[in-house]
């Protein structure tokens, strides 16, 4: 791998005689990352390659393609939004598949870390508040100036989610009344259509002891309804056990919506807990596909049949979201 980059960064990085400490990353559930540095007369620059895994086939109908994701994250970047910077996308003559390569940005994406290491003290109060402003510089985002991208609104998300998880053939009661209630509350479609990022959470976030650095993994950007990001965020999967605060485990709803709305743009309450229960759905069923992938598939992955197992939890957070205690 270190050689076939040496080739590719030589052909279009001006002055790069080589790279070096080329090395995969662990996490990335469908595509490759691996780290290098371009070896440069005026100093190391900091590189990640992200591609499609050889012999890799189409990809999934939800996710934007990693041509899209190039362009989406050059888009950020050029907006403002904190994202790393993309240096390259891959040619067929760079004989590396398809990707592109984009400026390492140093820093954390483990949950763990961020909520408990005390470099990340002084960072924690202020996330909540710094990533409604980021989203609304997102939201902000032309969208004449986008890839061609899915088109979602509410009534297709629980089409989908409906399609899915009757597919599985493994009947949940709580799924069931999860998916009763979003059809009963269905908001239609959203008078505001902006590019939405689709996972913006804990790990797709680089966190450094000054808050977030860059925004990571745009593969599953669709135009939409803002509020999903907002509600995606406070889903309780990404509190890792900090449940009393719903935003990343790190701050409050009422802080994400200040960010969001300092930087010019409105927030809706109730859509946002709309988007809130169905992202909670989703990511249980997103679950029961791990452990459906597991059960039948080839590849009997330990970390699937973890991942699967956590759609229980993901019923007792549907629970506490349609029927809370005292009501």
């Amino acid at each position: 791998m270190q050689e076939a980059l040496r080739r590719c960064v030589v052909s279009w990085f001006s002055g790069a005689t080589g790279v070096t400490n080329a090395a995969r990353l662990s996490g990335g559930a469908s595509q490759e990352t691996w780290s290098f540095d371009i070896v440069h007369p005026g100093g190391n620059i900091g590189a990640i390659l992200r591609r499609a895994p050889p012999g890799y086939g189409a990809a999934p109908s939800r996710a934007a393609g990693l041509d899209a994701e190039a362009i989406l994250m050059q888009r950020a970047y050029d907006a403002g939004v904190p994202s790393p910077c993309v240096l390259h996308v891959l040619r067929p003559q760079d004989e590396l598949g398809t990707g592109f390569i984009m400026a390492r940005v140093e820093g954390e994406t483990i949950p763990r870390k961020i909520l408990r290491d005390a470099q990340f003290a002084e960072a924690r109060p202020k996330l909540a508040r710094q990533i409604g402003s980021i989203l609304a510089a997102i939201h902000g985002i032309d969208v004449e100036q986008l890839p061609d991208l899915r088109r979602m609104t509410a009534t297709k998300e629980i089409d989908e989610l409906e399609r899915d998880y009757r597919g599985f053939d493994w009947p949940r009661p709580v799924f069931e009344l999860a998916l009763r209630w979003l059809r009963e509350r269905d908001p239609g479609p959203s008078q505001q259509v902006t590019l939405v990022h689709g996972d913006f959470r804990h790990g797709n976030l680089i966190v450094g002891p000054d808050g977030v650095r860059a925004v990571l993994d745009w593969e599953l950007a669709h135009t939409g309804d803002p509020m999903e990001d907002l509600g995606w965020v406070c889903v309780n999967s990404w509190r890792f056990g900090e449940i009393d605060k719903p935003v990343g485990g790190f701050g409050t709803r009422e802080q994400l919506f200040a960010g969001y709305e300092e930087a010019g743009r409105r927030v809706d309450p109730d859509r946002v807990k709309f988007w809130e229960v169905m992202g909670t759905l989703r990511w249980g069923v997103m679950c029961c596909g791990m452990m459906q992938r597991f059960r039948i598939g080839p590849e009997h992955s330990i970390e699937r049949a973890m991942i699967g197992r956590r759609s229980s939890e993901t019923e007792i957070d549907l629970l506490r979201l349609l029927a809370p205690r005292g009501k």
